[in-house]
């Protein structure tokens, strides 16, 4: 029997059904959920995110939602440092951790530990971000091909952010982010039971995305960002506004496209972005595979959670 304390990582791609099948095995199994996503974490980004309203909580305490202004950044490191405390808080009072989302990088940073990495440099970051703006994604992704390619394999032309920073930390540290990454040795003191819940045809996924962005519009996304916009005090730059449908509803307020152009967008970089997260995925070879939609879901993850902590 393994003798660290237990724990459940839910993941797959957006639009899967992990946060209902989420609340229900919190309440089979006295859990508490976490959330492992980097948009949910700030306030009034509500129904571009999916944030799960109060009533589909059902009563279970979720973490890490709400907990910043969108004019705030959130890295990996500060997502590891809160999570593992609220771990170790839940596992104090006898339930268990249960941690969902889709943002696998924070999962990686939790099972495999975070290298130590330079702190933000204002300067550089904007001068990358005039860079950007100047010569497109593509320049960016080619030139962090050139100095560490690994990272360049690993991350997406079209997620700036991510290009950015691993630029800065070679500025910074002249060694390649996934150089100072593969350093790190794994230190999760939990034994964790990892599943993946996603549809076999991908095709499933692309539908249910375009409906679900449909009825973000219907109930009100465009209000919800232009709100946002409003404030003035908030710039396309911030991580918050780089949000998948918020980068391009932000351009849509700008006057740059037209609401038929932005829908279109905006569901094509969901895909993408679950594009991203298959390729995540697809590395986590022990972990227990469910169908999304399945009427047994609950019952077949509750007896594969049960096999996994026995056979450990």
């Amino acid at each position: 029997m393994n003798p660290n304390p237990p724990a459940i990582f839910l993941m797959g791609p957006t639009a899967s059904g992990k946060t209902a099948l989420a609340v229900q095995l919190a309440r089979q199994l006295n859990g508490e959920i976490i959330s492992v996503d980097s948009a949910l974490v700030f306030k009034g980004m509500d129904i571009g995110t999916a944030k799960p309203a109060v009533a589909e909580r059902g009563g279970i305490p979720h973490h890490l939602i709400d907990i910043l202004d969108p004019s705030e950044a959130f890295s990996t490191g500060q997502f590891r440092t809160l999570a593992l405390a609220i771990m170790a808080d839940i596992t104090r009072r006898g339930k268990l951790p249960i941690l969902v989302g889709g943002t696998m990088l924070y999962f990686n940073a939790l099972s495999k530990g975070l290298a130590q990495l330079p702190e933000a440099d204002l300067a550089i970051r904007a001068r990358l971000d005039q860079e950007l703006a100047e010569f497109g994604n593509e320049m960016l992704h080619q030139r962090l091909a050139a100095v560490d390619p690994k990272a360049a394999a690993r991350i997406h032309p079209n997620d700036p952010q991510r290009v950015q920073r691993a630029l800065e930390v070679y500025e910074l540290s002249g060694q390649p982010l996934s150089d100072l990454f593969a350093d790190t040795p794994q230190i999760l003191p939990y034994h964790v039971s990892k599943l993946i819940v996603a549809p076999s045809d991908r095709a499933i996924l692309h539908t249910k995305i375009a409906q679900r962005f449909r009825q973000m519009l219907a109930q009100g996304f465009l209000e919800e960002v232009q709100a946002l916009y409003l404030r003035g005090d908030l710039d396309g730059t911030l991580p918050a506004i780089r949000a998948v449908g918020y980068r391009q509803a932000w351009e849509y307020l700008q006057g740059q496209t037209d609401l038929a152009t932005m829908t279109e967008k905006a569901i094509a970089a969901t895909r993408q972005l679950a594009k991203r997260q298959f390729t995540w995925l697809r590395k986590e070879t022990e972990a227990l595979q469910f169908e999304s939609g399945d009427p047994e879901l609950l019952a077949k993850a509750l007896a594969g959670i049960a096999h996994r902590l026995n056979q450990d």
